[in-house]
């Protein structure tokens, strides 16, 4: 590798995820959030919306279901509410993908909404790329975006250490018709699957590094992302092939920014060029008002 490091944008940015056919954020306002997830109309706590309502209270009391928090500091955990019969499942779709919302124990409905805008802007990445670029998606819970990326184009290797979330994505591929694409269903450990992949020399075209706050594997294996992070995404760099087209970082924690995932990605991939981007995945407000920052991300381009 040469002495060249990647330029890092001088500025954040935000990537911004608008209303399609089967999601929108209606409204937000008093530490709630109100979507659209197909039929079914959803209220959820965000925290962060610290603003008033725009739509009437009746609007909001009509919704389908309900997070109710538990009391302390897990904002993850807590019980739904219904009006009427619940659905287990439903089908909902972006692009050529087609994936089941569930009503989770965790108040998240099987999938991430804001990620809509990194599943476009990988989507344009494996297309640009050409051939049949090959991708690692860590942390890859149900699968959309390996999803999307093998409707694209891509050999996709998909690991999370949940056997639940892998079955619910092998699921979403037969959903899509994207069960015969070449797609590796791994239930595994993050960092002993990647740790294994360096010892064997394999490289990847891409790699998506998407982990949680905290969590364990299906060994019991521990994972807190102050702690763990560096470690990974510098083995990640290691598995990027020459040609590579792109790592994502993406993080949820409160205490961690875009701007520290971009120099993480800088200090990672020194000795490659292309460039690096940081900043905010966002949700847009249906009326167009008002938008919620909702994780970070810093991402690297050939």
């Amino acid at each position: 590798m040469s002495a060249k490091k990647p330029a890092v944008a001088d500025a954040p940015g935000v990537m911004r995820t608008r209303a399609w056919k089967d999601y929108a954020l209606l409204d937000s306002g008093g530490g709630r959030k109100l979507e659209r997830y197909g039929p079914f109309t959803v209220v959820r706590p965000e925290p962060q919306c610290l603003w008033a309502p725009r739509l009437p209270q009746k609007v909001w009391d009509e919704a389908d279901a309900v997070f109710d928090p538990a009391a302390g500091d897990d904002e993850d955990s807590g019980r739904w509410r219904f009006r009427g019969k619940p659905r287990e499942t439903w089908p909902l779709s972006w692009g050529e993908v087609t994936f089941q919302g569930r009503f989770t124990a965790f108040r998240h409905l099987a999938f991430f909404p804001e990620q809509a805008a990194n599943w476009s802007w990988l989507t344009e990445r494996i297309r640009a790329h050409g051939g049949q670029p090959k991708v690692l998606n860590l942390f890859g819970y149900t699968g959309v975006a390996s999803l999307a990326m093998a409707a694209a184009g891509a050999a996709v290797t998909h690991v999370d250490a949940s056997k639940k979330a892998v079955a619910w994505a092998r699921e979403n591929a037969e959903l899509s018709g994207l069960a015969d694409r070449p797609i590796r269903w791994i239930t595994e450990d993050a960092r002993k699957y990647v740790q294994r992949e360096v010892r064997r020399g394999s490289k990847y075209d891409g790699i998506i590094l998407d982990p949680p706050k905290y969590g364990r594997g299906p060994g019991g294996e521990v994972w807190r992302l102050f702690e763990d992070l560096p470690e990974l995404a510098g083995l990640c760099g290691e598995l990027l092939s020459e040609n590579a087209s792109f790592l994502i970082l993406n993080a949820y924690a409160e205490r961690i920014s875009g701007a520290a995932l971009a120099g993480l990605l800088s200090e990672t991939l020194k000795g490659r060029g292309g460039t690096i981007e940081w900043g905010e995945l966002a949700l847009a407000e249906d009326s167009g008002e008002r938008e919620i920052g909702m994780s970070f991300y810093g991402r690297w381009a050939s």
